[in-house]
């Protein structure tokens, strides 16, 4: 068992940050794989309520699909976790690298191939292409500007999911100078 002195090289008195980084010393790291738990209520054939942390969510059908309209529908919901994780993937990086962001917006449109929800036939990939509409308005230059594109495809892991699942992710930004 090891014991740490308060001190550089040992010497009582002095202390160093590279004191806490010896062989014997234990090193805590960040938790970096978590299991997320969510739990569905399948209310009837097109509803399901979902409890996730300490929310609900309900998620069902329009009634024209024979749904009673309490919530989006399924790929509406997935669509919707991509605007959302766009928004805290950019504030995220933005932070990091100093950007300051007054606005931004975020909005979807996606093609979506109905035949396998529709059980016609199976579709590869449902969602060919979908396209969000990425508007910022900050006074960062052009290179950070090209970080947060270029940072947000790397670590949005709805957008990483999507992309891997062959559909074209087009993002069209606009930058807006206040």
């Amino acid at each position: 068992m090891a014991t740490l002195m308060a001190g550089t090289g040992g010497h009582p008195g002095k202390f160093n940050s590279t004191d806490l980084a010896g062989p014997d010393m234990v090193s805590i790291k960040p938790k970096t794989v978590v299991t997320m738990n969510l739990q569905g209520t399948c209310r009837s054939h097109s509803r399901t309520d979902v409890a996730v942390r300490d929310r609900q969510i309900t998620i069902d059908e329009p009634e024209v699909r024979g749904g009673t309209n309490q919530g989006p529908a399924p790929t509406e919901t997935m669509l919707a976790a991509l605007i959302g994780c766009t928004n805290v993937i950019t504030h995220k990086i933005a932070a990091k690298n100093g950007v300051r962001i007054d606005a931004l917006s975020v909005n979807v449109e996606a093609a979506f191939d109905r035949r396998g929800v529709t059980l016609m036939e199976e579709v590869a990939v449902p969602f060919p292409e979908i396209t969000m509409r990425i508007e910022i308005t900050t006074d960062a230059d052009d290179s950070a500007i090209e970080t947060l594109k270029t940072d947000l495809a790397r670590f949005c892991p709805v957008s990483k999911v999507i992309r891997q699942s062959g559909s074209k992710l087009n993002e069209v930004w606009t930058i807006i100078r206040p």
